[in-house]
C-alpha cells in the first residue's frame, strides 16, 4: 500500500532504499498506470473530454473514476469507506516523515480535507477539480469538469464499471507475479 501510494513521487529507479514490499507496491502502481492508459474503455472516457481539456483529460478521468470507486465502495470492499479511509489516514499520518517530501505534502492535504472519503460525493470531486485547476493557474479549466461529470455521469459510470472489473483481474494477476 505504501509503495503504491508514493509511486508517483518516485522518479525512475530511485527506490533502492525502500523495502522489498514497498518496491513491489511501486511496481504494481506503475503496472496499473500502464494498463489503465492503454485500456480501450478508459480511452473512450477520455475522448468524451479531450476537446475541452486536451491532455488534462486523463487526470480528470482518474478523478472521475476515483469518484465512482468511492461512490460504489460497498460493491468492492466489505470494509465501510469511512473506516477504510480513517485507517489509511492514520497509517500515512504515522509514517509520513519517512516518505518522499512530495508524498508528505500530499498526505497532509489528504488528511486535512479527508480527500479519500470525500471522493464519494460531487462536492468533494468539485473541490479536487478546483484545486487541480488552481495548480495549473486556470489553464486546465478542470474546475468545469464537474459539469461533464453531472451531464455524462451514467456513461462515465458504465465505463468505470467495465474497466474496473478488468483492472481487478489484471491487478490480481500482476500481484501474484510480483510475489
Amino acid at each position: 500500500m505504501i509503495g503504491n501510494f508514493i509511486a508517483d513521487h518516485i522518479r525512475g529507479n530511485n527506490f533502492e532504499g525502500f523495502s522489498k514490499e514497498i518496491q513491489q507496491g511501486i511496481f504494481l502502481h506503475r503496472e496499473i498506470d500502464t494498463y489503465t492508459d492503454a485500456h480501450e474503455v478508459v480511452r473512450k472516457s477520455k475522448r468524451r473530454l479531450h476537446k475541452r481539456y486536451r491532455h488534462y483529460d486523463g487526470v480528470i478521468i482518474d478523478i472521475f473514476y476515483d469518484y465512482f470507486l468511492a461512490k460504489n465502495w460497498s460493491n468492492y470492499s466489505a470494509i465501510p469507506l469511512d473506516i477504510y479511509t480513517n485507517s489509511i489516514n492514520n497509517l500515512f499520518g504515522e509514517i509520513s516523515e519517512v516518505l518522499p517530501v512530495k508524498s508528505q505534502k500530499f498526505i497532509k492535504y489528504m488528511i486535512e480535507y479527508d480527500i479519500l472519503f470525500n471522493y464519494n460525493n460531487k462536492e468533494g470531486i468539485a473541490k479536487v477539480l478546483n484545486g487541480m485547476n488552481a495548480r495549473t493557474k486556470g489553464k486546465s479549466q478542470m474546475n468545469l469538469a464537474i459539469e461533464d461529470l453531472t451531464n455524462l455521469e451514467k456513461e462515465f459510470e458504465e465505463d468505470f464499471t467495465l474497466f474496473f472489473k478488468d483492472l481487478i483481474t489484471h491487478t490480481n494477476q500482476k500481484f501474484k507475479e510480483l510475489m
